[in-house]
């Protein structure tokens, strides 16, 4: 790699981090609300907090480096022309394709990493963050039971918690049972232990009464007692679901997709995902080319290169626009996923052929200029 290769590397590097990292931040903060309640109504960590909110950050990422690399190139290059640094260089004799070098070179770097966030980054992460949010709702604690508050859950059992001491001794709490339909138990103690068993939690009550309805009689009982076990049995409030399409690599997709049992809905929707994650690598290089080819192919402006930027930036826009669409239509009509490809390849096909072509075109002119002489 060459002394230039290296000096227009050094600030699209510099420019891509900037750009990167403040668009994530934002969107990282945005992201971040959803979790606020587990935080104040539930009692969240705070380091599973940030656990969770950072494994949405390789999706993101994918979604951000383009349009990052995008504006750090654009910037590099339109930088280069207003010191007249471009300038000089085509004056010595130095060729577009060449001082395009190095926006080809940061592109390939991030096309080949975002195939590794794609295809391994992003499955597992999204794996452990569904593990995450699964365990969090369904955790028998204080994220699921809240002080001074009535917990209902869906086996018919409601618990009230006047106030916690430590991770599993609680003071005041009664527990209305009413699983059986042919009676309604409600049982008021000072305080209780939880445990955790492998067919569900329970509560270990202490100086309490238990007190029975008869649903049908409307007879009334109570006792009281020193020592009371309540099994809550399953009390989860949300199943574990199977993999969704996030979580599964390319090969998972496509072989998802050609079981017999599989729906045409879904098999579709595995389809559209793979190829998505085929074809969304390669914007990187695509992007990194329509910021700079634009800047290198056309004439020199003393009062700047706004109609080429205002024009890239468009374009960019569009074909961005595009992926998303053929992304969505591909769930629904299968013959889409190749005008997928044709938004990548086409773009792709006339960046390189323009920068090619450009030494050529000034050569003509070149010569066109010495006959006239």
């Amino acid at each position: 790699m060459k002394k230039l290769d290296i000096y227009i590397i050094k600030q699209i590097v510099v420019g891509f981090l900037l750009v990167a990292l403040s668009l994530m931040s934002m969107l990282w903060l945005t992201q971040s609300l959803r979790f606020v309640e587990m935080i104040t109504d539930k009692g969240l960590p705070v380091y599973l907090f940030v656990e969770m909110t950072s494994l949405l950050m390789p999706r993101i990422f994918t979604i951000l480096s383009p349009i990052a690399l995008f504006v750090a190139v654009m910037f590099v290059y339109n930088r280069l022309i207003a010191d007249s640094e471009l300038v000089v260089m085509k004056a010595v004799g130095i060729s577009s394709v060449v001082i395009a070098r190095a926006a080809v070179y940061a592109g390939l770097v991030l096309l080949v990493f975002n195939i590794f966030v794609l295809n391994i980054g992003i499955p597992a992460a999204e794996n452990k963050f569904r593990n995450l949010e699964y365990e969090v709702k369904n955790s028998f604690s204080k994220m699921m039971l809240r002080e001074g508050a009535f917990t209902s859950f869906k086996n018919g059992m409601t618990v009230f918690i006047d106030h916690f001491e430590d991770g599993s001794t609680v003071k005041g709490i009664l527990v209305s049972d009413a699983k059986n339909p042919k009676e309604k138990v409600v049982t008021v103690a000072e305080s209780g232990k939880m445990e955790y068993t492998e067919i569900g939690p329970k509560i270990l009550l202490k100086n309490g009464t238990r007190q029975t309805m008869n649903r049908k009689s409307g007879q009334f009982s109570s006792m009281t007692f020193d020592d009371y076990v309540v099994d809550f049995g399953d009390v989860s409030v949300a199943r574990k679901k199977s993999k969704s399409v996030r979580e599964r690599s390319i090969s998972e997709l496509f072989s998802e997709a050609a079981k017999p049992e599989t729906a045409i809905k879904a098999a579709r929707a595995f389809k559209a995902e793979a190829h998505r994650r085929i074809i969304a690598p390669w914007f990187n290089l695509i992007f990194a080319l329509l910021a700079c080819v634009g800047l290198l192919i056309s004439n020199f402006n003393r009062r700047g290169q706004m109609k080429v930027i205002t024009f890239s930036i468009l374009s960019m826009v569009v074909i961005q626009a595009l992926d998303m669409t053929f992304a969505n239509m591909a769930r629904k009509y299968e013959w889409v996923i190749i005008l997928m490809y044709l938004n990548c390849l086409i773009p792709l096909a006339l960046m390189f052929g323009l920068l090619c072509k450009t030494p050529v075109l000034k050569r003509k002119y070149t010569k066109g200029y010495e006959n006239e002489a």
